[in-house]
């Protein structure tokens, strides 16, 4: 699994399965803190539709931090302010980089968790869409 869906589904998912697997490597391993979780900005890039062209929208508010195991680096970035969760997204990511026997197990997790993840988006559509109104069959004539 690639790390950018990864990275989605432990954001967008339960945060005790962020959590689970960073404490998984955590007890059996060193992790050695290389950037304190810390705050910062990053510009946002979007693609205007009519030219095709790039450009940038603004910032968004992230939290940062990097990781080392066994000499491979973990980065973990979210939005807002959130240090333990960007935390165990370095260790995740630091565990996978190392190519850590426990990372093997864990693409079924991450699955379900998609899975899940997908279930609850439309279960959200399903309702919005409850409320939308029809004006065709607001006409009187």
């Amino acid at each position: 699994m690639k790390r950018k869906r990864r990275t989605e589904i432990l954001i967008n998912g339960s945060k005790k399965l962020a959590a689970a697997m960073a404490n998984e490597i955590l007890e059996n391993y060193i992790a050695s803190m290389m950037e304190e979780p810390n705050d910062g900005l990053v510009m946002v890039k979007v693609r205007e539709s009519a030219k095709k062209s790039l450009f940038y929208i603004g910032e968004v508010f992230v939290t940062e931090c990097k990781v080392s195991i066994h000499d491979s680096l973990g980065i973990g970035v979210v939005t807002g302010h959130e240090k333990e969760l960007a935390y165990q997204l370095a260790v995740i990511d630091a565990a996978y980089t190392a190519g850590l026997k426990e990372t093997e197990s864990w693409e079924k997790l991450l699955l379900q968790e998609e899975k899940k993840i997908a279930m609850d988006r439309a279960d959200k559509l399903k309702q919005v869409l409850n409320t939308k109104v029809s004006f065709e069959t607001m006409d009187t004539e």
